[in-house]
């Protein structure tokens, strides 16, 4: 009898670690998108965006499971990483390659540069607050280095937090009084007091993990952050208050980044560069972006 009950007990366990790993679902076939997939971001309809599909330099638009086709193609000597919305009808790209912040008509297509900085390293990614300050991740990869940059609603931009290590994922709290970053290589995730011109301070460590990478990361409207572990098969979910509750599992290993659409905004997307393509998984709460689009549309 004994080791019945302990053998129920064990199976209990592993029931318990089985069920608390959620699995994801391919939302677009393998390896139609390049090895610098990333950036999904959903517009008030629902249509997912992502950048570098069949070949490096485009953006994807995917309005339904299986099917994305080329959105546009950015000018030359431009490469898009992070994707934000900051309107219903425009979007910000992180274009890494040409030091841009670019900004995208949704109706017309048009690509303008909303902000140029030569001495940027990047940009990487991207955070938006509702008024559209835009904050931008600047890492170094072959010096190990970083730094933020804040770009103004009118484009201007200046450097908010030098000497970092390599700032990678970059998010905003619903209450838009927290920044957060994540510095890939260092394993460290950083949080700032965040004011309303931009100016951050405070900065300390939410969390540090010890093992696999970091790329980028979202908030859900209750400010939990989901964290893509790249090279780890994973996105973390973890509180404001720096505690992971909830880790769930991807099917390929280099999930890069991270969006929220679905009708109730509890549908994450996420890139993979390893499998070239998107993955789905739902969430417990409606992302703060999904909430902040309902917001542009009047639909509070």
């Amino acid at each position: 009898m004994r080791f019945s009950y302990f053998s129920l007990y064990l199976f209990g366990l592993l029931f318990l670690s089985f069920v608390s790993q959620a699995q994801t679902s391919d939302f677009t076939p393998e390896h139609e998108f390049t090895k610098n997939c990333e950036g999904p971001s959903v517009d008030a309809n629902g249509n997912v965006y992502a950048v570098n599909y069949a070949i490096d330099g485009t953006i994807a638009e995917i309005p339904r499971r299986n099917k994305a086709s080329i959105f546009l193609t950015l000018p030359k000597g431009s490469t898009g990483n992070g994707i934000r919305f900051g309107s219903a009808n425009t979007f910000y790209i992180a274009d890494f390659t040409g030091h841009n912040v670019l900004k995208v008509d949704l109706a017309t297509k048009q690509v303008s540069v909303h902000c140029n900085e030569p001495s940027m390293n990047q940009p990487n990614d991207l955070a938006i607050t509702r008024s559209g300050h835009i904050f931008c991740s600047d890492p170094n990869w072959k010096e190990g280095t970083g730094q933020l940059w804040h770009v103004s609603p009118t484009g201007k931009a200046r450097i908010i937090a030098p000497n970092m290590g390599t700032t990678n994922g970059i998010e905003v709290s619903p209450d838009e009084k927290t920044l957060y970053v994540n510095e890939s290589v260092q394993l460290n995730v950083w949080a700032f007091d965040l004011a309303t011109d931009g100016t951050i301070s405070n900065k300390r460590l939410l969390i540090k993990f010890n093992d696999g990478g970091m790329d980028g990361m979202r908030c859900d409207n209750k400010g939990n952050l989901y964290i893509t572990r790249h090279g780890k098969g994973e996105v973390a979910i973890v509180s404001p208050t720096g505690k992971v509750i909830k880790t769930i599992t991807t099917k390929g290993k280099s999930v890069s980044n991270i969006c929220f659409g679905g009708k109730k905004g509890r549908t994450c997307y996420i890139t993979l560069q390893d499998r070239g393509c998107l993955e789905t998984f739902k969430s417990d709460a409606p992302g703060r972006e999904w909430v902040m689009m309902k917001e542009f549309l009047g639909k509070k």
